[in-house]
C-alpha cells in the first residue's frame, strides 16, 4: 500500500513537471516591430550579452535563455518559440556579429543551436 502511495506521488509530480512553461506574461511582445527597430533589436541582444542595461522584458526573456537554449526551448510556450524564431532570424540578418556571439556565449561549444533553430521554426 505504501508503494503505491509513493507511486502516485511521483506519478503526479512527473505529469506537473511535463507541463512546466515559463511565464507567458511577455508572449504579447511584438517581436516583429523589435527586428524592424535596429535600435530595438541591439536593446535586447545588448542585455542578453550583459553588455547594456536589461528593461523589464529583456529581463523577463534573459533569465531562461541558458535553460532554453539548451533543451531547445522544450518549456517555451507557442508564443516564446515564433519570438526566439523571429529574434534569432533578425538577428542574424541585421547583426550577423551578434548573433554569432549570442550562439557563443549560450552555447559555446556547439551542441544545442542547431537543434534549438529548428525546433522554434515549426511556430
Amino acid at each position: 500500500m505504501k508503494c503505491i502511495y509513493v507511486l502516485s506521488v511521483l506519478l503526479v509530480f512527473a505529469a506537473v513537471q511535463a507541463d512546466e512553461k515559463y511565464s507567458s506574461e511577455n508572449d504579447d511582445l511584438d517581436i516583429d516591430a523589435v527586428v524592424a527597430d535596429v535600435d530595438a533589436l541591439k536593446g535586447f541582444v545588448g542585455c542578453f550579452m550583459d553588455a547594456v542595461t536589461c528593461h523589464a522584458v529583456a529581463a523577463d526573456f534573459k533569465k531562461d535563455l541558458p535553460e532554453a537554449v539548451a533543451t531547445s526551448c522544450s518549456k517555451c510556450t507557442d508564443a516564446q518559440k515564433h519570438i526566439f524564431h523571429r529574434f534569432l532570424l533578425g538577428l542574424k540578418q541585421k547583426l550577423p556579429a551578434d548573433y554569432e556571439a549570442f550562439k557563443k556565449k549560450f552555447d559555446p561549444e556547439g551542441l544545442h543551436f542547431h537543434t534549438l533553430e529548428a525546433n522554434v521554426a515549426n511556430s
